[in-house]
């Protein structure tokens, strides 16, 4: 069976080449072609060799993520819905503002952190995506719009846990932002995490560049174990001992993301332990108001109770904004991926399996 050639790194590509009877360059071209023109047809290639062609052909191909859907919100987002090879579905989501695009990726298909106000970690963890099909993600959206609309931030912030699947992350990152590659500034991608500490110390030695966002979620390790499990192995002051640790380029902020829940950890006590808790941190705090659903039991904070918190923050000279989700009707908020469509796809299967035995029995 033909072998897809993004599972390679760069040097693997050079190595086959030699094996080949082909120069270096020509893994230079190669890496043009696939991810900087988004050919994945040898036979386009047509600065390489008839004769280059037809051996590449005849024992690699290049893999492409299936676009099953583009939804579009009334604000503007738009959610890509990607089929994997096994049939099941990965989303991301393009968020359209004043001067920029971003767009939020997946690194796993599922989750299993189980934080309990997020979908996708309800649909509990199905498989890491491999390092092309993280950065495909990138690839096939790019392709997909005009031309002076294709420089994107890019989030890491999708289905999944990043640091949960480590080492195809970093290469997927590594895809990205070679100039060989995607060829994105690393400060134009942003990793969040649960706060998984003994990767974030990991990450540290890979010299990626890139900004690091950790969802914080709660002022205290009792309110914390409640609303996210990771916290039960690495508690909040190993957590911000791993931030104080990190060795961020000058100028160079961490973000601090804050869901604010009703009734939970949106009390003005919450905000003043936030304080003293990220104090000597250089950060800045994204405030998002959590986004209810009628799958889990919590509300969304009130306005009175946002604007407090937010006030207490900034009087403590922190730097403090309201992130509204967006895309809420196309269920491309935060902590909304997946779930909808994956529990969509188990009832189809449990219904075609119904009919399947039916069938047999009569």
């Amino acid at each position: 069976m033909k072998k897809d050639i993004k599972t390679l790194s760069f040097p693997e590509v050079e190595k086959l080449l030699k094996e080949m009877g082909e120069k270096p360059y020509r893994a230079r071209q190669l890496a043009v072609w696939i991810y900087q023109r988004g050919v994945s047809d040898f036979a386009e290639m047509t600065d390489l060799s008839k004769s280059f062609r037809h051996k590449l052909d005849e024992e690699y191909f290049v893999s492409e993520l299936s676009l099953v859907e583009a939804k579009t919100a009334k604000d503007g987002c738009c959610k890509y819905v990607f089929r994997l090879p096994e049939g099941l579905d990965i989303e991301s989501v393009l968020i359209p503002d004043q001067e920029r695009l971003t767009l939020c990726i997946s690194t796993q298909l599922g989750c299993r952190q189980g934080c309990c106000f997020c979908l996708t970690a309800r649909m509990g963890f199905i498989r890491n995506l491999l390092a092309h099909e993280i950065a495909d993600q990138v690839l096939q959206v790019k392709k997909r719009l005009p031309l002076d609309k294709r420089t994107l931030n890019i989030v890491l912030m999708g289905m999944g846990e990043p640091l949960d699947n480590y080492q195809n992350t970093v290469q997927a990152v590594r895809i990205m932002t070679s100039p060989l590659g995607l060829d994105i500034s690393p400060r134009h991608i942003t990793l969040s995490t649960a706060g998984l500490v003994n990767q974030i110390y990991q990450l540290q030695k890979e010299g990626l560049g890139i900004n690091l966002a950790i969802s914080i979620n709660a002022p205290s390790d009792e309110i914390r174990n409640g609303l996210m499990p990771i916290n039960r192995r690495y508690n909040l002051e190993s957590l911000l001992q791993a931030l104080r640790d990190f060795p961020l380029p000058a100028r160079r902020r961490f973000t601090i993301e804050y869901i604010l829940i009703d009734g939970v950890n949106d009390s003005p006590e919450a905000a003043q332990q936030i304080c003293r808790k990220l104090r000597g941190i250089p950060c800045k705090i994204n405030l998002i108001p959590y986004n209810p659903n009628p799958y889990l039991p919590f509300r969304e904070c009130s306005e009175a109770s946002l604007e407090q918190f937010q006030q207490i923050l900034i009087q403590h000279h922190l730097t403090v904004t309201v992130r509204r989700s967006r895309g809420r009707d196309i269920d491309a908020a935060c902590g909304q991926l997946g779930y909808c469509r994956y529990h969509t796809h188990l009832a189809e299967s449990a219904g075609n399996n119904r009919e399947n035995t039916k069938g047999k029995e009569t």
